[in-house]
């Protein structure tokens, strides 16, 4: 392959813009959203509890003597199905007198948790706060006769523990709303979500007081409809926090599928929810429970896979129907809590790794400090690119054993004595000073100094929380890392569209098609991203499906 002047592009018919700063990620939909400080913080906690709790629990995942054992318990009503007035009629016996909003809280800080999530309102219809909007609700319709939300938001205040509500688009029980379909995708009527705006008010009004995050659920609302439930957010509580799947792209964070942990990082603020069991999050009294020891190691590499990828983790609890926590589930949470006592500094308030995937398992970034979890043993602790940094110390976190730290060519090694190891996931804190220098890897360079930029070798950013839950993620940026130089960059596409090329921090908007052949200028950064046309909005899409992007340099 030859190299190409770069006057000959002079010939080659190209439409693009002056060049601006590149914007880099996409900008929200619509106004006020959360400060910037708020995403610092909300970010950092990293750890938090989820809560199922309402009519479905007091089933347990059983109907007339029979276990309903297809979906999540707490969708019983829809599974089984149970008619509406059979199922309502559970209220009546709803009497969780062993619900202490206390012990919860104290529960989720053994855990190691910073923040509780509990359900307000699930698809069944039924709230587990004092609404106006309806009779079907814990004060008016059940022996209990308090508000359950209200108590466990108080405990949390009590506590200092960060607080905030699940509520489901969906709902079973009000007259001319939703039935159970397949997906949970209902369209939501006007009136429907009137209704929920209504109680959206009412939790956000301050008799819950200060919520860090809605966790809104399922359901299919248009556009118009996110948007306005947000908007009914963010105007009320202009720091809370809205989950994405309010869809259309209209929440402040991105939530992945039900116990998804994605395989890369996300370019925004994002959570994993996870439940101790896969099969369901509401109590389910016929759920196997055994190897507890098993189950607290496999949510402690879920947290640290999820915080290493820059996300948060909020692993799940179902009360039973007596409003008492599940022993197993508890002693689950208070082993994930022991392993944090001693690498909490490992977890909360850090970023996610600069590192490709690693053979001996994790890494996380705090202040001056590398974290390494180390799961594979077996491995070297080796840092690929990192022995450009001024590297000041290696301990084993929990007993100070210090240990050696050299360089290897451009990666840094930690030696490892022998006996070393002991303990599940220890976790090795590397301390340096000045920045971090990482040189990441790049591609393979063709003999004749040019590059093969494909799909395949691209770092790829993506939008989630489309249209509905199973809407499929869209591919909004392709990044990738060669040598700096000046590049005659020739496409080979499906379709076509304007883009935004961005190398040296700046953005230049191109009309590109399948052969078009642009001049890009890659700066000391080693960077080269295709994004679209700047500025660009959440949930916005490349245009044209991008198969090669062939890098000549010039001569």
């Amino acid at each position: 392959m030859k190299k190409v002047f770069c006057a000959a592009l002079l010939g080659v018919a190209v439409s693009f813009q002056g060049q601006t700063k590149a914007q880099g990620r996409p900008l929200p939909l619509s106004e006020p959203r959360p400060s910037a400080a708020t995403l610092e913080e909300w970010g950092g906690r990293k750890f938090g509890m989820f809560i199922h709790f309402g009519l479905y629990s007091e089933l347990g995942g059983v109907w007339k003597g029979k276990p309903v054992d297809n979906g999540y318990s707490e969708q019983i009503m829809g599974n089984a199905p149970i008619p509406l007035d059979e199922y309502a009629a559970v209220a009546k016996r709803f009497d969780p007198e062993k619900w202490d909003p206390d012990a919860v809280v104290a529960l989720a800080k053994a855990a190691g948790m910073r923040f509780i999530v509990i359900t307000s309102k699930h698809h069944d219809g039924f709230s587990m706060f004092h609404t106006a909007q309806s009779k079907y609700n814990v004060v008016d319709a059940t022996p209990y006769k308090r508000d359950v939300v209200k108590e466990l938001a108080d405990a949390c205040r009590r506590g200092g523990m960060k607080f905030g509500v699940y509520y489901s688009s969906i709902d079973w029980h009000e007259p001319g709303m939703d039935h159970y379909i397949e997906g949970n995708s209902n369209p939501l009527s006007d009136a429907h979500a009137k209704f929920n705006v209504a109680q959206l008010k009412e939790l956000l009004g301050g008799t819950y007081g200060p919520l860090s995050e809605i966790w809104f659920d399922m359901g299919k609302p248009t556009p118009a409809q996110s948007k306005l439930f947000a908007e009914t957010v963010h105007t009320l509580q202009p720091q809370t926090m809205v989950s994405g799947r309010v869809f259309n792209y209209q929440g402040d964070f991105t939530v992945m599928g039900d116990n998804e942990v994605p395989e890369y990082g996300i370019d925004e603020p994002w959570q994993t929810p996870a439940s101790i069991f896969g099969a369901t999050w509401g109590y389910r009294s016929w759920q196997k429970r055994d190897d507890v020891q098993g189950k607290i190691q496999e949510n402690i590499v879920r947290l640290v896979q999820v915080v290493s990828r820059g996300g948060n983790y909020i692993l799940n609890i179902g009360p039973e129907g007596d409003g008492s926590v599940v022993p197993y589930e508890a002693e689950v949470l208070r082993g994930v809590g022991a392993w944090l006592k001693p690498t909490g500094e490992a977890i909360y308030g850090t970023k996610a790794s600069p590192f490709p995937d690693l053979d001996f398992g994790y890494v996380t970034l705090g202040d001056h400090a590398v974290y390494l979890f180390v799961k594979n043993d077996g491995a070297p602790l080796r840092l690929p690119g990192g022995s450009g940094t001024q590297w000041t110390g290696a301990t084993l976190l929990g007993d100070h054993h210090a240990l050696k730290i050299f360089p290897e060519g451009a990666d840094t090694v930690v030696q490892k004595p022998a006996d070393w190891f002991h303990g599940f996931l220890p976790v090795v804190k590397l301390t340096y000073r000045g920045p971090l220098r990482v040189t990441k890897p790049k591609i393979a360079a063709e003999t004749d100094g040019s590059y093969r930029l494909t799909a395949q070798n691209a770092e790829k950013f993506y939008n989630y929380n489309g249209f509905g839950y199973e809407d499929p993620k869209t591919l909004y940026k392709m990044r990738w890392e060669i040598a700096a130089g000046c590049y005659a960059a020739t496409f080979k596409t499906a379709g076509s569209g304007a883009a935004a090329l961005v190398a040296k921090g700046a953005a230049r908007t191109v009309s590109v098609a399948d052969g078009t052949v642009v001049k890009v200028e890659v700066g000391t950064d080693a960077t080269f991203e295709i994004t679209p046309k700047e500025p660009f909005l959440k949930g916005t899409a490349l245009p044209l499906k991008v198969e090669v992007v062939l890098m000549t340099p010039c001569k």
